[in-house]
This record gives structure tokens, C-alpha cells and sequence, in this order.
């Protein structure tokens, strides 16, 4: 391999480390000559390309950070092309890759001040993977290395790493196939100082085993920061200059002596009351400045309400420290009003509407056969899903006019972390052998949907008659840190997510946690704030998930009379092929004259769907006819007369089996000429009373008869 010439002078500068029992290496100045940063990060065979792209002024009239992280997911980085007939070439990024877009920004987007408006670009882009682990740690390591390499205000380094249960113990960079079969699939994200970002799918694990691995999690990530400060200093980063777009103190002292006296007690009340009052507010407060001020107003306007929100959310925090009271007059503990109901939809296979406060969640469960689960084809991993749930959140829930359009990364991220809260408790396909859909469509916003979502989604699928393990239910919890102390909110709305320092969901049944996500904003959590926060959410799970067992204690037993109905058979794997024919003509058959469909696994289980019992039933009885093997003694009836001849009549008792009904046989009479009793066509009963040494079946017509009499 030839050495690289940098046109620009530079030199190629490689730093490396022991990162979890292998080598981690960051390496700059070999590729992306023109962009503000770009880091190629190496661990095992995985290679990732993060690249950042800083604007050099701020975007004017933005009152957010325009951030945007994308992780590309590249099919050759695993030595694969697309299984799509049609699409070769890497087109929209899969929800894998859009939900690990999501996990990498959620622990950077906090590090970046507060009024910054330079538009910021990373880009997380896979050159080769190791199947062995899962890459987007490596991602977040090369993005957050590249954001630090840029000279901008990124108050980093952040690293996460992906965590599993194996034999109990957690352990990084657990193997995709650990993963699946473990308890517990975790990701941790933090700075030197403390934890920035969890996320988690789980098998009912105890609260005691997430701390664990949290904790383990923090203090493994520590190398791969040093190494990303290393990284730094070698190649003498010089902070870039930038503004930042916040009001000015004499605008802010100007909004705050405005509000004296009209905050606090007076707007601690209910949500519709309170949001009218502080609509009020706001509108009196720009009204008088902008008389006050005249045409100079405009210019300032963005300053004023961002005074005005920055003062409501100082209120909100000061309520809760000094008062121990919420916007709404809730304690920190107490949960709103909850309230649910099931088979609200007549011709929905499960249905279920869950409100909690002014947030409301509808969810419609849809079954199908098997053959209807969605095929999985991305850079890391091909197969097939059965369960998936999907969330919609249109502009009218909170109350805006938006234009509709296909699900956004928020919508795909919430639909996910439902997803993954009901999973743990489905049953296997074994068991309920069928494709399920679920689809929350929230009917109101006012915080934490996704758990509503989840919710929902468990009291539609008991409504729909999926044997849950257990019922799963989920909570949002907050925290305010004032100095040292900590105050953990359950069950946050809008203004508390707004003015807090975390947005904590976790998801679980009476057995143990199925699902978690946290962000942080502040700049890094301990452990012992999180457990708090763990505990005290079990408490509030509990509560909610005793309201909904109020609506359904449990599944229901029988199915929706509009949902297909699906039996298993399991058949010999070896005849599989006698049942599909040459072309799929004898399945196609089958499904053609049953009216059933029928999707065969490898292993031999053969699952027949129809809303008709008597179509299961042919298509079942017809696939044994061809996979049994013929049996002695046994009864055999509806079988066609093959042929007649002078000595008997040929007999097919299975597709391809025959046997001679010799003249002796066919009736407690004597018979002169088989003809006298049957004929080619004939639909006879018979009982299979020998196979001889040569494999021939000798059949009975007056042994059946005998037998039935």
C-alpha cells in the first residue's frame, strides 16, 4: 500500500489505545481535505469516517441549534450488495440507520452552549465492519473526535459503548447473537465526568442489573476519551471564534422586572388554565414593549421572547426547588389523571385509547400470517421482523397547522422505544404464529408520548388477544439540580421537559425493566442520580399499570372475528420440497382449491391461515396426506379409485401412494367382478392392512367396514 501525500501539507497524525480488549485508533489529515474536521476511527476490521462541517456565522432568526447528525450506513462496508431486485445503490437511510443517527446525537447536541447558531454538520459514514459487534459506538467515538477537532465550542469528548448480559455479567461489545438471546442490550454514552445518554431494550432485567451495567459502562468509555484528548493536543487545536445568540442582560433585566409578580402562584394551575394565563402574559409583554419601543421593536423581537421563555423556565425550576411544587400544582411524585378503554374500533383486531393528563395515545393492533412480516435488509444484518410498531404524530396534536408528510427520525425514534418496550413479553411465533402490526396515533401532545404509546399499545394487543407475558407499562421521569441537590419528577409534562436537566423513560412489567432511554442536559450524570430515578419511576410504573388493568386485567382469550385465523403442522423438513412441487405447483395448488394461505419454514413448521376453519382444515389434511407416511392399520377415507382390474381395484390413499384392494377385499360378499362394486373414480373408504417386504400396501374395504360398524 502506497503512503498518502496530504496537499496540504499536513501530516498524517495516528493516535491509538486498548479499548475493551482491542486496539481503538483515531487518525486525521489522510482524507476530507476541504472539511472544517475529519477523523477516521479504527477498531478490529470496523472502519468509520466521521466527518464535521461548522458554518462560519450564525444563521439568522433561528431560535434553535441547527445540528444535524447522519450515520451512513455503506452495503460494501459488509461485502454485500442489495438483495432489492430493483435497488442497487444506497438510497433512504434504513430506520437502523435513522435510530443510530438519533443515539449518536442525543449526548453531543447538550455540549454545544446555549444560543450557538452556527450550523453544524456531522457525518457518521461505515467504510468496513466487523460482523463480530455492532459499529455506532465507533461511530459516536469518530464524530465526537472530528466535533473536537473543529476548534468550535464542543464541550466534549463524549463515547459510548454498546453493553449485553453474558453469564450475568455485562459485557462491551457483546456479539450481535449475544445480544439477541441476552437479557439485556444496552448503550451508554457519557464525558469524563458522568453519563450523558442511556438507551435499552431488556428482558424484564431488575433495576439493580441496569445500575450495574451503567456503571461498568462509564468507566470502560474512559480510554476512548483520553484518546480523543490526545488526539487534541497533537494536533494543536485552535478554538474557533463565534456568537452566540442569547438576549442581552438588559433585555433580560428589562423581561424579568415585566414578570414580577405575575409568575409564580399564579400561574401554578392546571394545563388549560395555565397555558391560557401565560399565552396572556407573553401577549401583554410584547404588546408593551413594542409600544414602548415603536419600529425599533422588530429588530429585537427574537431577544424579547426569548427572554420571556427563558424567564418561564427559570420560573418552572425555581417552583419546584423552592416550593416543591410543578407547574400544574402537582407534587414531584404524583402522576396526572389516567383514564383508558379498549375495542373502541368494531373492525380493528385490537384497539385501545390511553390518556394521561392531556397527552392521549390511540393504538390498533392488526394480525396477519407470517407471511406477511417485513423483510430486513441493511449493512449489518438480513432477516425478517414479525412484530413492529409504528407512531404518527401529526401537527394538530399540539395544536399547530403542519404540512403532513412521512414519519420524521422523532416519530421513528418513538415508534422504536415502544417497540422495543413490548418485545421482551411477546409470545414466540411457535406459540401465536402471527405478523403483528401496531400503530399508536396520538391524538393529543402534552408530554412523554411514547410512553403513552407504549401504553396503549399493551392494552390493543391484550384487546386483540396476544398472550403477553405480562402487561408492560411505561413512565417519563424528569430531574432539576440545584448545587448538590436533586429533585426526580414522575410522570413530566411539556414545561418541566422544557426548563429540566433529564428526560428519563423506562418501560416495564411487575417482573423487571423492558426498555429504557435517557438524555441528559447538562454535562454529565452519576450513576447514583439515575438509580434514584429507576426506583422512584418503579413506583410510578406500578401506579399507571394499575389503572390500565382496571380497563383489562388480561389478554383476551378469544380473537377478533375479523382476524385471520393460523394453525401450525410440522412436517418432516425432507418433505418439504413433495409439498411445494416442481414450480410451487402442488402448493400453489393447495392454496389455490383451500382458499388457505401457507408459509413453510426451514425447520419443518408449516402455518396455515384463513378466516375459514374448514380451509385450514383441507389444506392441513392435504399436507398430511402428502407428508405422512402411509400406516398400518390405519383408516383411510374420500380415496380415489385409481383403477379397476379383474383381480381388484387400485386405491390412492395419499398424493402418490396407491395400494390394491384385491376382489377378496371389497365386500363381506363374494364378488364375481370388482367392477360389480366399484368404478374408476369412485370414492371409496378403506383400511390399510399390510405393506409387504417390497413396499406394496394391501388395502381393505370390508376391514373398514368392519371396523366403522
Amino acid at each position: 500500500m502506497g503512503q498518502t501525500i496530504n496537499p496540504l501539507g499536513k501530516k498524517i497524525i495516528t493516535v491509538e489505545t486498548e479499548f475493551c480488549g482491542r486496539k481503538l485508533s483515531l487518525e486525521v489529515n489522510r482524507v476530507g481535505f476541504r472539511t472544517s474536521a475529519v477523523v477516521i476511527a479504527r477498531y478490529g476490521d470496523t472502519v468509520v469516517m466521521g466527518t464535521a462541517m461548522v458554518g462560519n456565522s450564525p444563521l439568522k432568526g433561528f431560535d434553535y441549534f441547527p445540528l444535524s447528525i447522519d450515520y451512513e450506513e455503506k452495503m460494501y462496508a459488509s461485502g454485500k450488495i442489495s438483495g432489492s431486485r430493483f435497488i442497487k445503490r444506497e438510497g433512504r437511510p434504513s430506520d437502523d440507520a435513522i435510530l443510530i443517527g438519533r443515539l449518536i446525537d442525543r449526548p453531543i447536541r447538550p455540549l454545544w452552549p446555549k444560543g450557538y447558531r452556527h450550523e453544524v454538520q456531522g457525518v457518521a459514514t461505515v467504510l468496513s465492519l466487523d460482523p463480530s459487534f455492532r459499529p455506532d459506538s465507533i461511530a459516536m467515538i469518530a464524530l465526537s473526535a472530528a466535533f473536537m477537532l473543529t476548534g468550535a465550542p464542543f464541550e466534549g469528548p463524549v463515547a459510548g459503548v454498546r453493553v449485553g448480559l453474558v453469564d450475568g455479567k455485562p459485557k462491551a461489545f457483546a456479539s450481535p447473537e449475544e445480544l439477541d438471546t441476552g437479557a439485556l442490550d444496552l448503550v451508554v454514552a457519557g464525558t469524563e465526568a458522568g453519563i450523558m445518554m442511556v438507551e435499552a431494550g431488556a428482558s424484564e432485567v431488575s433495576e439493580d442489573e441496569i445500575v450495574t451495567a451503567m456503571e461498568y459502562a462509564q468507566k470502560i468509555i474512559q480510554p476512548a476519551i483520553k484518546l480523543q484528548i490526545e488526539l487534541v493536543k497533537k494536533v494543536g487545536v485552535k478554538p474557533a471564534e463565534y456568537d452566540l445568540s442569547l438576549p442581552s442582560a438588559d433585555i433580560q433585566k428589562e423581561v424579568d422586572d415585566f414578570l414580577a409578580g405575575k409568575f409564580g402562584k399564579n400561574i401554578r394551575l392546571p394545563y388549560v388554565d395555565r397555558h391560557e394565563k401565560m399565552h396572556q402574559i407573553r401577549v401583554d409583554l410584547m404588546a408593551h414593549f413594542e409600544q414602548k419601543m415603536g419600529d425599533g421593536f422588530e429588530s429585537v423581537k427574537r431577544e424579547y421572547e426569548d427572554a420571556f421563555a427563558s424567564a418561564a423556565n427559570k420560573d418552572v425550576r425555581k417552583g419546584i426547588i423552592e416550593e416543591n411544587l410543578r407547574p400544574d400544582g402537582r407534587k414531584l411524585t404524583e402522576i396526572r389523571q389516567l383514564s383508558s378503554e379498549v375495542g373502541l374500533l368494531p373492525r380493528a383486531h385490537g384497539s385501545s385509547l390511553f390518556t394521561r393528563g392531556l397527552t392521549q395515545a390511540l393504538n390498533v393492533v392488526t394480525l396477519a400470517p407470517l407471511s406477511f412480516v417485513q423483510l430486513v435488509d441493511t449493512m449489518e444484518r438480513e432477516g425478517e421482523r414479525r412484530y413492529f410498531h409504528h407512531y404518527n404524530a401529526p401537527g394538530y396534536t399540539v395544536g399547530e397547522v403542519r404540512r403532513l408528510g412521512s414519519p420524521g427520525r422523532r416519530e421513528i425514534g418513538h415508534g422504536y422505544l415502544a417497540e422495543r418496550a413490548l418485545s421482551a413479553v411477546l409470545p414466540d411465533e411457535t406459540e401465536f404464529p402471527y405478523t403483528i402490526r401496531s400503530v399508536t396515533e396520538i391524538m393529543s401532545q402534552h408530554g412523554s408520548t411514547s410512553m403513552a404509546a407504549t401504553c396503549s399499545s399493551s392494552l390493543a394487543l391484550m384487546d386483540a388477544g396476544v398472550p403477553l407475558k405480562r402487561p408492560v407499562s411505561g413512565i417519563a421521569m424528569g430531574m432539576m439540580k440545584d448545587g448538590d441537590n436533586i429533585y426526580i419528577l414522575s410522570d413530566i409534562a411539556d414545561a418541566e421537559d422544557f426548563a429540566g436537566d433529564m428526560d428519563f423513560k423506562v418501560t416495564g412489567t411487575t417482573k423487571g425493566i423492558t426498555a429504557l432511554q435517557m438524555d441528559m442536559k447538562v454535562h454529565g450524570l452519576s450513576v447514583d442520580v439515575l438509580k434514584k430515578a429507576l426506583i422512584q419511576g418503579k413506583d410510578g410504573r406500578a401506579h399507571i399499570l394499575k389503572s390500565m388493568l382496571e380497563t383489562l386485567p388480561k389478554p383476551r382469550t378469544d380473537l377478533s372475528e375479523f382476524a385471520p385465523r393460523v394453525e401450525s403442522i410440522v412436517i418432516n423438513p425432507a418433505k418439504i420440497r413433495e409439498v411445494i412441487g416442481k414450480g410451487g405447483e402442488t402448493i400453489n395448488k393447495i392454496i389455490s382449491e383451500t382458499g388457505a394461505e401457507i408459509d413453510i419454514k426451514d425447520d419443518g413448521t408449516v402455518f396455515i391461515a384463513s378466516p375459514n376453519k374448514d380451509s385450514i382444515e383441507a389444506a392441513k389434511q392435504w399436507i398430511r396426506n402428502i407428508t405422512d407416511d402411509p400406516e398400518v392399520g390405519k383408516i383411510y377415507e374420500n380415496c380415489r379409485v385409481v383403477s379397476v382390474l379383474d383381480f381388484g381395484a387400485f386405491v390412492e390413499i395419499m398424493p402418490g401412494k396407491e395400494g390394491l384392494v384385491h376382489v377378496s377385499e371389497l365386500s363381506e360378499e363374494r364378488v364375481n367382478k370388482p367392477s360389480d362394486v366399484v368404478n374408476e373414480g369412485d370414492t371409496v373408504t378403506v383400511k390399510l392392512v399390510a405393506i409387504d417386504d417390497r413396499g406394496r400396501l394391501q388395502l381393505s374395504m370390508k376391514a373398514a367396514k368392519r371396523e366403522k360398524n
